[in-house]
């Protein structure tokens, strides 16, 4: 179970001028932001979630075990710094989801019959295709 508000008082922030067009604004304004979790040294997160993380989040986690998200969609800070905040928490969430087991089943008698009809009949076409009646 996730402690949301916990692991939000943990999270770090950095504002950041956004790239791309965008005249005079763009140039003297830091709308995007960058949001920083340290997940090792998270108290929020047990030791198997964490792990759990490490795993599934690896490409947008850094040397020093620090996710990394940023977002500039909009032009304002307080808006970026929220979806940033909302898309981070969806991502944990999806990250700590445990898969589910998979259920073994025998294939039915038809799949095995179709599929052994279509190798006689692979078998059939590359024999044809030697056969040289001189």
């Amino acid at each position: 179970m996730l402690h949301k508000e916990q692991i939000i008082q943990e999270l770090h922030f950095k504002a950041v001028r956004s790239s791309g067009a965008g005249g005079q604004h763009v140039n003297k304004v830091a709308t995007k932001i960058e949001l920083f979790f340290d997940v090792a040294n998270s108290s929020s997160i047990n030791t198997l979630d964490k792990e759990r993380i490490y795993l599934k989040l690896k490409n947008k986690i850094n040397k020093e075990k620090v996710l990394q998200l940023q977002c500039d969609e909009s032009r304002s800070q307080h808006k970026n710094k929220a979806l940033v905040i909302k898309r981070f928490l969806i991502i944990l969430e999806n990250a700590l989801k445990e898969p589910k087991k998979r259920k073994r089943t025998k294939p039915s008698r038809s799949s095995i019959e179709k599929r052994l009809h279509s190798k006689k009949k692979a078998a059939e076409k590359k024999a044809n295709r030697n056969k040289n009646n001189w």
